[in-house]
């Protein structure tokens, strides 16, 4: 393994007395099975065959390993079973991605949540079983440790006063001067309710998807939705899918928009976590904002090559391949418009070829190492 130093994005801006976290999460780990290939949707009666499958931590773990990836000191504080399901994922985080567990526990007796995932047509189908999750305070500690920033889930979260407990940390860990980056989970009760995201009082940053977002301001489009919602927070995103991301901040009265990148998607599972882990690295590194949002546009593009959510992250060897490929395109006298938009890793990368270590979890429990 080549002995250089993995490339620090925060190196500019890291000083003495700086918290030893970059980012702190929290949330459900689940086992992810993806089956990949599939022509359509499976049909009632019938078996359907899949020409790839993989496994892999999924969830928060989505995030926490997007985070990782790109270089950021993550700290996860989750719940675990001590089944088979839960040593793959402890393991797959901890040792295969350094993320660091230090506060989060194994639960005895408690099965881990599984969802099986079937990829087609540039969409997912999701099936999910789990058992009863086990008490907050043995899943995650009710403070959270001092960290440059956080992210959470807002919304609509059932009745078991769940969300509540989780503005509490965020409440805290806002005071304790964390930028706390929120996204949302999706409403299956359909009420969309504006009083579920009472959460962003605390927060530095919102960055639902368009649907969300139109539905919590009943507005007719994202822009709209965004300008709606930096009423709320310092900044708004929203993200467009296929189109890009739209963004305000609310202090400078900036906006941005970036379009996509047109790829082949293979598996979408985690793109939107993925998303939020480059515009969270390019917020704490200081980026401007058009750069921010192009950024994590990119890292969600190249997510989606692959199949998988937590798996399929990318780090600075894919963003660094993926930009030479670019140049050397556009010395062949393919013109690119990324090649202007992206500028800005010029800066970043470094200019000759370089090898970084590369830490990966084994994207499947079906094998064992050598």
């Amino acid at each position: 393994m080549d002995d250089q130093p993995v490339l620090d994005p925060l190196g500019a801006v890291r000083a003495a007395g700086d918290p030893a976290t970059d980012v702190y999460l929290t949330g459900t780990v689940f086992l992810d099975i993806i089956f990949t290939g599939l022509d359509s949707a499976p049909v009632r009666g019938t078996e359907s065959w899949a020409r790839g499958m993989g496994s892999s931590p999924g969830g928060i773990a989505n995030m926490a390993t997007a985070l990782a990836r790109l270089g950021l000191r993550t700290t996860l504080a989750a719940a675990f079973g001590d089944d088979v399901y839960g040593d793959y994922c402890w393991d797959s985080l901890s040792s295969g991605e350094g993320i660091d567990l230090s506060l989060s526990r194994r639960i005895p007796g408690w099965h881990s949540p599984v969802t099986v995932s079937m990829a087609y047509e540039g969409e997912r189908t999701m099936v999910t079983h789990g058992h009863e999750a086990p008490p907050p305070e043995e899943a995650a500690p009710a403070c959270p440790p001092p960290a440059r920033a956080a992210v959470a889930a807002l919304g609509h979260r059932g009745t078991s006063g769940e969300g509540e407990a989780d503005e509490e940390w965020i409440g805290s860990a806002a005071a304790s001067g964390t930028k706390v980056f929120a996204d949302v989970c999706w409403d299956e009760t359909g009420r969309w309710d504006p009083a579920d995201l009472e959460g962003l009082r605390h927060c530095a940053a919102f960055l639902p998807n368009a649907a969300e977002a139109m539905r919590y301001t009943r507005t007719d489009s994202a822009q709209e939705a965004a300008r709606r919602l930096a009423e709320l927070v310092p900044l708004a995103v929203v993200t467009l899918g296929s189109e890009g991301a739209f963004a305000v901040d609310s202090g400078s009265g900036e906006t941005a928009e970036v379009p996509a990148l047109i790829v082949e998607a293979l598996d979408p599972t985690g793109a939107g976590d993925v998303f939020v882990a480059g515009f969270v690295t390019g917020t704490l590194a200081q980026w401007p904002l058009a750069d921010r949002l192009a950024f994590a546009s990119l890292s969600a593009a190249l997510s989606v090559q692959e199949f998988g959510g937590s798996l399929s992250a990318p780090g600075w060897i894919e963003i660094a391949s993926w930009w030479q490929q670019t140049k050397d395109a556009a010395v062949a006298g393919a013109a690119d418009p990324a090649l202007s938009r992206f500028a800005f890793l010029d800066d970043l990368l470094p200019a000759a070829p370089r090898r970084w270590p590369l830490r990966r979890a084994v994207p499947t429990i079906g094998f064992r190492p050598a």
